[in-house]
């Protein structure tokens, strides 16, 4: 039995949730080249191409940059299997739905875990990661991970507040970064917050599919990793780093993806990182003024409690009891064509999120802001009527 062809709506759909993100026209048409075989000149060009590329896009010229066919759980495992120890804990800080999901993980490939608590709406505890290096007086925690940007609340937290506090301790831990929401849209120099590892993957910031997965690893940590950690093959860095083009990918590299990311870069460096970093603060901005008008009815406000914390990447909207996100979500993307995202672990049920990074704009955002306002209207959910304008006072006073 044949599934039935949906009819094809005009224009295009506006896409906002915070990954898979929009994906440029010039990234779709250099994943359309052709193949070719793995010992044509050009595929060395291309993977030292995008090595180059993100090394100049995180600011870690000696960083060693390792490319995965996966999504950004891979990625995690491929961070723990090359840090995980049996004599050694990994400390991950509690900072929502994406550090339970990585501790998880974590635990389930049989390794310690160490968990800080995490307060909703806001960011990371640093005092609480403090407490817990200075309790190590064994230096048994190899690692401290964190996540920059936890999608599900739309929350970054302060790397370089972190940074200090490990150094307060004179603690020899690992700092690694989950950058995975957001790099390309939020400022992230590896090299002068002291970060020694961060991971992230395509379908976000880097404005592409999703399906690649990269880490970027220091000499400290590569050499920890090299003497302590437990068996590893396909993710091991140990492996990978080397001339040959095979074993850098364990096998076949992901010859659409490079080619991909390596225009997503390029695009990225023409723009200017500066202000690639102030668009995405402008349209989050929009969409704060925008809820923060919307509020006044008392139905939503903003998930975020800490001024310092609010995301360029997403931003997560609580709605009042009684108020079913998911209806509205299927309201803005079928009637209103906006796909945004729901809530996620302990916020399902009670939020949506309207994403805002990557190949975004100040019209792809305002047309957002409308489809949602007309989707909240024909759900009868009360909301300020000024949004809209709202928005667009911030956009004119903030555009350059």
């Amino acid at each position: 039995m044949n599934s039935p062809i949906t009819p094809r709506l005009p224009g295009i759909r506006f896409v906002h949730s915070p990954g898979p993100t929009h994906v440029p026209d010039e990234v779709m048409h250099a994943m359309q080249r052709p193949m070719t075989d793995l010992a044509d000149p050009r595929v060395a060009a291309l993977i030292a191409a995008c090595e180059a590329g993100m090394k100049n896009l995180l600011n870690s010229p000696q960083s060693e940059i390792f490319f995965y066919a996966s999504n950004g759980h891979g990625v995690w495992e491929a961070v723990c299997a090359n840090l995980g120890s049996d004599k050694h804990s990994l400390l991950i800080a509690g900072s929502g739905h994406f550090s339970d999901q990585w501790a998880i993980q974590t635990e389930g490939l049989g390794l310690s875990v160490i968990r800080t608590p995490h307060t909703e709406g806001h960011q990371i505890d640093v005092d609480a990661i403090e407490a817990a290096l200075r309790a190590d007086t064994a230096h048994k925690i190899a690692a401290v991970m964190v996540v920059q940007t936890d999608t599900a609340s739309g929350i970054t937290s302060d790397l370089l507040e972190i940074r200090k506090a490990i150094d307060r301790t004179q603690h020899p831990a690992i700092y690694v970064v989950d950058v995975v929401a957001s790099l390309a849209a939020t400022p992230f120099d590896m090299d002068g917050l002291g970060v020694d590892v961060c991971l992230g993957s395509s379908q976000k910031g880097l404005m592409m599919p999703s399906g690649l997965g990269f880490v970027a690893v220091n000499a400290k940590a590569f050499d920890w990793s090299h003497q302590h950690a437990k068996p590893r093959f396909y993710w091991s860095w140990f492996e990978r780093k080397s001339p040959v083009q095979s074993a850098r990918f364990c096998g076949t590299p992901p010859l659409a993806h490079l080619a991909g990311l390596e225009t997503s870069l390029r695009l990225l460096q023409q723009e200017g990182l500066p202000a690639v970093y102030a668009r995405h603060q402008r349209l989050g901005g929009a969409v704060r003024a925008a809820v923060k008008a919307w509020s006044t009815q008392g139905a939503l406000k903003l998930h975020c409690q800490d001024p310092h914390g609010f995301s360029n990447s997403v931003t997560a909207v609580e709605v009042a009891q009684g108020i079913d996100p998911e209806a509205l979500r299927m309201v803005a993307r079928e009637r209103f064509q906006v796909a945004m995202a729901g809530g996620l672990g302990a916020l399902s049920g009670r939020v949506f999120r309207i994403g805002h990074l990557g190949d975004m704009n100040e019209p792809m955002i305002l047309g957002a802001l409308a489809g949602i306002e007309a989707a909240m209207r024909v759900q009868k959910i009360p909301y300020g009527d000024q949004g809209m304008t709202a928005a667009i006072a911030y956009l004119v006073e903030h555009t350059p």
